[in-house]
Order: C-alpha cells, then sequence, then structure tokens
C-alpha cells in the first residue's frame, strides 16, 4: 500500500512537470510567431495585487554642519524636546537652537513581496528652512501606511546628489541639497496580507490608453499558450485570468511564462504638442485625407527716426521735432503644398520642405485639425 501511493505520487509530480514543459514549449511557438515591434507581457501590464505600498514618516536629521532649520521652524524645537525627554533628557525649549537639527518627512515604496526584516530604500526631504542636509544623519523613524499601521523602521547616513556652498559675495549649488536618499535604509518590520498564490484568478490591468483591439491580443495570446478559454477582456484595460487547475497553489510559473509573451500594442493616433518647449510628438498611425497647405511668414519692420528742424536766424520761429517713419514689408512666399493620404513620413518631409519650425509645425496642425483634415487625437500640453 506505501509502495502503490508513491507510486501514485510519483505519477502526480511527472505529470505536473510534463504539462509545466508543453506550457513553455506552447509560450515558445506563440512568442516565435508574434509580429514585428512587439514588446513583452511585462512591459504593458500589471498583475492585481502585485504593487508597491506607499509609507511615510515624520523625523529628524541631525549631525548638520549648521545648516539645519534653526530657531525659526517651532516644531522642530519641538519633536526635539519630545525626542530627548523620552530618552530621559530634560530640557527648556526656550534654550534649544537646532542649527544643525533639520525636520524631514522619509517616504518609501514597500513591495507587495517584502517580508519582515527586508531591507527597503528611503527617500528623507527636508520640510523646514534647512539649506542642505548634507552630512546628516537621520534618527530612527517609524514609516506608516494608509492605515495607520507601523510597516518598517527607517534609520542611517544620507547620500547626496548635490552639494552647496556659499560666502559673503557668492554662491555655488549643484542639485538640490534638501532631498537625499538612504539606500537599504529601512527594515520592513510587517508584511502585507496578500497571499499570491491562494488566488483563485488573476486581473491584468494595461498600462497607457485603454485598446480593444490590444486587449483581445493579450487573451488570444493567453489562450493560446494556456489552452482552453481562461483569460476574457472585461474591457478596453483589463483581463480577467481563470486559474487552471493545474496551476491553483503555485501561480509563480504560470506567471512567469505568460509575462513574457510577445504584445504588439496599438492605440489611437495621436499628435501631443507641447507649447512651452515647441515639441511635438506624432504617432506612427498619423493620417491626413486630401488637403492643401500654404505656408509663408509676414514680416513687418517699423523704425521711426527724430529730425529736428531749426528756423532761419531773426525768423521768429522755435526748433521743431519731425519723426521720419521707415516701414518695410517682407513676405516669405512659400509654394503650395497638396497632401493626400499621408503617412507620418511624409508629414514630416511635406512641412519641411515648405521651412516650417517646430513653432509652426503647431500651427498647421491646428489648422490642420479645425480644417477636419488630421485623423488623429490632437492634444495640447
Amino acid at each position: 500500500m506505501i509502495n502503490d501511493a508513491r507510486i501514485h505520487t510519483r505519477r502526480r509530480e511527472l505529470a505536473r512537470t510534463l504539462a509545466l514543459i508543453l506550457l513553455c514549449l506552447a509560450v515558445f511557438i506563440v512568442a516565435g510567431a508574434a509580429p514585428a515591434n512587439a514588446v513583452r507581457l511585462k512591459d504593458i501590464a500589471s498583475i492585481s495585487g502585485v504593487r508597491n505600498n506607499e509609507l511615510v514618516g515624520y523625523g529628524l536629521v541631525v549631525g548638520l554642519s549648521g545648516t539645519g532649520d534653526g530657531t525659526t521652524n517651532e516644531f522642530t524645537i519641538r519633536s526635539m524636546t519630545n525626542m530627548l525627554e523620552k530618552m530621559g533628557v530634560s530640557v527648556n525649549p526656550a534654550n534649544l537652537k537646532p542649527k544643525n537639527t533639520a525636520a524631514v518627512m522619509v517616504t518609501a515604496r514597500m513591495p507587495a513581496s517584502a517580508r519582515p526584516g527586508s531591507p527597503i530604500d528611503i527617500t528623507v526631504s527636508s520640510v523646514g528652512d534647512a539649506k542642505s542636509l548634507l552630512g546628516g544623519v537621520l534618527l530612527i523613524t517609524p514609516l506608516r501606511g494608509l492605515d495607520g499601521k507601523v510597516y518598517a523602521v527607517a534609520q542611517g547616513s544620507m547620500t547626496l546628489g548635490g552639494y552647496s556652498a556659499e560666502g559673503q559675495a557668492a554662491t555655488a549649488q549643484k542639485n538640490i541639497t534638501t532631498v537625499g536618499r538612504i539606500p537599504n535604509g529601512a527594515i520592513v518590520e510587517r508584511d502585507v496580507p496578500f497571499q499570491f498564490n491562494k488566488q483563485e484568478g488573476l486581473t491584468i490591468n494595461l498600462s497607457g490608453t485603454p485598446d480593444f483591439g490590444t486587449a483581445m491580443q493579450v487573451v488570444g495570446r493567453i489562450n493560446a499558450a494556456v489552452g482552453g478559454n481562461v483569460a476574457k477582456a472585461l474591457d478596453g484595460a483589463t483581463i480577467q485570468l481563470t486559474i487552471p487547475p493545474k496551476f491553483q497553489g503555485n501561480l509563480v510559473p504560470l506567471m512567469a511564462s505568460l509575462e513574457n509573451l510577445d504584445i504588439s500594442p496599438d492605440s489611437r493616433a495621436r499628435v501631443v504638442v507641447d507649447e512651452k518647449t515647441g515639441t511635438v510628438v506624432l504617432g506612427g498611425n498619423v493620417r491626413l485625407t486630401k488637403v492643401a497647405v500654404a505656408h509663408g511668414n509676414l514680416q513687418i519692420v517699423v523704425a521711426e527716426s527724430p529730425n529736428v528742424s531749426q528756423p532761419g536766424a531773426f525768423s521768429g520761429g522755435t526748433t521743431q521735432v519731425t519723426p521720419e517713419t521707415d516701414v518695410k514689408i517682407k513676405e516669405q512666399n512659400n509654394r503650395l503644398l497638396l497632401m493626400e493620404g499621408a503617412t507620418l513620413q511624409e508629414l514630416v518631409d511635406g512641412l519641411n520642405s515648405v521651412g516650417a519650425t517646430p513653432r509652426d509645425l503647431i500651427s498647421v496642425l491646428r489648422s490642420l485639425k479645425t480644417a477636419g483634415s488630421l485623423h488623429a487625437d490632437l492634444e495640447v500640453i
């Protein structure tokens, strides 16, 4: 009886291993048939529950070289008083001059897979009027989540990506000196109550602009790789995945295979214009219907020069100032450009041929959109 149980257990293990091998082969076959310009599913999607959790805390940085908050921030003095009293030191807040201390906010992102004892990076930012956090040491600071519970404790020496130096007549500064980082500066004390392998279903969220074509492409590739109708699209950005029985309780091999599926994402044609910098970004699906574009620059220069009129001797007249105005008009006549069914490259080449600068290109694109010839979403930021 014992030998029979061992044989059945061994057979189940072999069947499970064979299923994993077949899944990997199916994924490789599907990936090999992927279209050009494809990206991995992991690069355009996120898995439900697999997310970062934001943590924040308030603390003190000490050891500064006279670049701290000073005596102007009352909350820094109160924080120092409370800290010293907890350590058994009784002080008068009026006597504290914390030039070497700065009040800071500490932020961190804790992954869902973090467990007690795992280190995470933290960012330290000044909340007072400290001039620099260079050389400072963060004292022990509890980091809390949105539920108010402490999930990590931070402490350590900071690293800054800049410096500042000043004298009586000059100041030199590089980057920001009031924000620093501490690699592995916090230790996780409590994990997030989330068990990935015990889920009966998964939700795949597509990043970027929702697109029904991309969603159905993801559904088709997942079903082809796993076998069966295990995936369905709830909308243009959400895929619901039912866990096959052979992977229940062991989702890591399944997701490791699915996240490497090649997907060719699609989206609406879009033109993004940044008027502040003159930057224009055109998507590859931008199309134009038949339209004529005339581009020209009109330059009008008005210059005035005063002339002084002196009266003749013994004429009894007075000196008069007579303005002389010179108006010059310069117009650049460019040829009329006819574009029909133009692609992105043809659009750029055509506008460059009429001498359009990025600023002029913005005006041309707006006019094309108003005329109904630009078939793309024009977004001005």
